[in-house]
């Protein structure tokens, strides 16, 4: 390091720091939020991680330096430890009538306060959703006016949440499906404006529970200028309080999904990564459609410009993954995601 010119000697040191913090990242999904809340945050700027090391990577093999060596082998151990970030093309499946596929996409009330500066993107949420036709549609921020909608006829039974009497800051979700829904309940998370409902469908000779969810939020992050902005102790409390948060509202989750004997989807707005414990401890078990079928980032966000994923498809392992889809239709500042799954017994 004595060799190095003065600005490889602070690229290096960032590289090191990079490399701490990577390590560190590397527990994240083994240890209880409870313990440590703060560190427990860098689950949400992993994909950060791994772009600054394949930066350094790529800085240090054209410099002809072995520091390329450090994020290498971190990089190594990330996929290893931690599962791929970009997934390579997949052979998926020939779909038949048989199978059942199910869309999740959180609309953000279908851009009711217009945040989207596009015109009529309702009526372009309901035109795409219906081309694509899922067997089942699961909504988290689901406008109020959706119930009962003429343009989701194709769907004869329904569960919109949180319809009557509903909160001013209470987060509808909805599920749609073309298969007979036979039961229905939420599980209200404590304080909060958020929440997950299920739906027990029948689908052949089974019941499945598909859970729609939506974590806390930590309203912290779509804007750069508005993280600038935060005092960094404000920041970081801020991010402790949501993770203890999602935390409690996953393990409610889990507790529910444990106490039923059912087949299980679950899909939803995680508002957190695959390398978080919160990820962890709601999927258990439960194959990711991503990582089967899915290919590239899997983006269903960007943050800060960067594509990462929040929003997944768990699906029981009694059924297999056919396909799974991203898709680029900028309808909300989340992007749909779709997957076809397939009975094994079939």
């Amino acid at each position: 390091m004595k060799q190095l010119p003065f600005f490889d000697k602070a690229i290096y040191l960032t590289n090191i720091l990079c490399a701490l913090v990577t390590t560190i990242s590397f527990l994240v999904p083994y240890v209880s939020v409870t313990f440590m809340p703060t560190i427990s945050a860098i689950s949400l700027v992993v994909p950060f991680l791994v772009y600054a090391n394949i930066g350094f990577l790529f800085y240090w093999s054209l410099r002809k330096k072995r520091h390329f060596l450090l994020s290498a082998v971190l990089l190594l151990l990330w996929y290893v430890i931690l599962g791929p970030f970009y997934q390579f093309s997949k052979k998926e499946k020939n779909v038949n009538v048989k199978d059942l596929s199910i869309m999740s996409f959180n609309s953000r009330n279908f851009n009711d306060h217009g945040q989207l500066n596009t015109e009529n993107v309702d009526s372009l949420i309901l035109e795409f959703v219906t081309k694509k036709n899922p067997d089942i549609l699961c909504f988290q921020e689901c406008f109020y006016g959706m119930k009962r909608s003429k343009a989701l006829s194709q769907y004869k039974y329904e569960y919109v949440d949180h319809v009557y009497g509903v909160p001013a800051t209470k987060v509808i979700q909805a599920v749609y499906s073309k298969y007979p829904i036979i039961a229905i309940d939420s599980i209200n998370f404590p304080k909060s404006s958020n929440s997950a409902i299920y739906a027990d469908i029948l689908y052949k000779k089974d019941t499945i529970r598909v859970y729609n969810i939506h974590l806390q939020s930590f309203r912290i992050i779509p804007q750069i200028d508005a993280i600038r902005s935060e005092e960094s102790s404000k920041l970081l409390a801020k991010s402790e309080r949501v993770m203890l948060k999602q935390y409690e509202q996953a393990n409610l989750i889990r507790q529910n999904m444990e106490e039923n004997h059912y087949k299980k989807i679950v899909v939803g707005d995680f508002n957190n990564t695959q390398y978080s414990n919160i990820y962890k401890t709601i999927k258990g078990g439960l194959t990711d459609s991503f990582l089967e079928k899915g290919r590239g980032f899997g983006r269903t966000y960007d943050l800060l410009g960067f594509p990462i994923r929040i929003d997944f498809i768990f699906s029981d392992p009694a059924f297999e993954v056919v396909s799974h889809k991203n898709f680029d239709e900028k309808l909300s500042d989340h992007y749909p995601v779709m997957a076809t799954l397939r009975l094994k017994s079939d």
